[in-house]
């Protein structure tokens, strides 16, 4: 134990911390697991975005296989998620959206990232193969509000030379439901347009142009694309592959034409306040850099500051504390982006400040002792 101390005092303060949060989150693990809360198998409830409902079921079958515990996770949507933590119906929440501080302050809650993903815009157009079509935000915006609506308008096969786009109606699907991909997806249409802005703003709900057609969840948007020819929508990049559909390009905020990417994610990322200070509380969209894709975005976990139900609670943190040790892989398989070191230390300060009733902080007892501590 000391000689790893010791070691760990003459890091830089940088490596000092990734290297130092790594080994509590060991410490957490080891005290969740074999300390008298987690002495059982547990079964751990979730709820909120779909988005991340893709990673949530991988972490949870390899956490299954690792510990006997089982997570049970409902995609209800990033603001249904948000109601069932506030109601204290689940052992955490889900969304796409951080929370204001204010929110969170008034609904006694902390929130902290899991992982980085995008919005990919899809498409259902006989003879336009994936990544086939390009797109800019601009013209994204015109088509959501209802001012474009043939796929052979002059605006769409002006970016399109050569693609044989029909002489048939766009028809248009988005998020019926309360959604944090809804709330990204017009933060970037937000930021690219302004009439967008004006007229809509980035928002979990819009009240939509007649005769869109809406669908609940991302597997609502993609059942919805599959069955529709002739439309357009916009989904979680996790859905994609999973559903074999066809995305677009777009044009970045350098002026290049992207298709979504684990890679084109992290670009995005790179250029941000994430990566340089590990702060999360930004937007992700319509970054610069090279390769970055437009519309990436953050999601996040959402837990009671204070516990009411120390047990359900702590279940809860043990998997995101074991998801962030082990599940790297499972990340990028899932076509997500492992947060930056400082933000996953920023994120395991708010899972190590999270107190049951009396103030005590859940599950820390044992790490003190073990790291000097009285």
């Amino acid at each position: 134990m000391a000689g790893w101390y010791f070691h760990l005092l003459i890091l830089s303060p940088e490596i000092k911390t990734t290297v130092m949060n790594r080994i509590v989150f060991a410490l957490v693990f080891v005290f969740s697991t074999f300390g008298p809360v987690g002495a059982m198998a547990q079964s751990i409830t979730g709820a909120g975005s779909s988005a991340a409902a893709p990673i949530y079921r991988s972490w949870a079958k390899a956490y299954a296989r690792a510990t006997g515990a089982t997570v049970e996770y409902d995609p209800v949507g990033s603001s249904g998620g948000i109601k069932k933590i506030r109601q204290n119906e689940v052992g955490f929440g889900a969304s796409d959206v951080a929370p204001s501080s204010k929110d969170l302050t008034e609904g006694g809650l902390v929130n902290f990232p899991v992982a980085i993903t995008g919005i990919s815009p899809v498409f259902n157009v006989a003879k336009v193969s994936d990544g086939q079509l390009r797109l800019s935000g601009e013209l994204l915006s015109r088509i959501y509000m209802g001012e474009i609506i043939r796929w052979n308008a002059p605006e769409i096969t002006a970016l399109n030379p050569g693609v044989a786009l029909p002489d048939e109606a766009i028809k248009v699907i988005v998020r019926s439901d309360g959604s944090g991909t809804t709330y990204n997806f017009t933060d970037y249409l937000s930021k690219v347009s302004s009439k967008w802005k004006t007229t809509y703003g980035a928002k979990t709900s819009i009240k939509w142009a007649d005769g869109f057609i809406g669908a609940k969840g991302s597997d609502g948007v993609a059942k919805a694309l599959k069955d529709t020819p002739g439309s357009i929508a916009y989904i979680d990049h996790g859905y994609v592959k999973e559903y074999g559909l066809a995305s677009a390009q777009m044009k970045n905020a350098d002026g290049e034409f992207v298709r979504p990417s684990v890679s084109a994610f992290r670009a995005a990322l790179v250029n941000s306040e994430w990566a340089t200070s590990g702060s999360f509380s930004e937007t992700l969209t319509q970054k610069p850099g090279k390769g970055a894709w437009p519309i990436t975005m953050g999601t996040f976990v959402i837990v009671p500051k204070v516990a009411n139900n120390p047990e359900q609670t702590l279940a809860a943190l043990k998997f995101f504390a074991w998801a962030f040790l082990n599940g790297d892989t499972l990340v990028q398989e899932n076509n997500f982006v492992r947060l930056p070191d400082r933000v996953q230390a920023a994120a395991f300060k708010t899972i190590t400040s999270v107190k049951d009733k009396s103030g005590t902080p859940i599950g820390m007892a044992l790490m003190s002792s073990l790291l000097g501590g009285k």
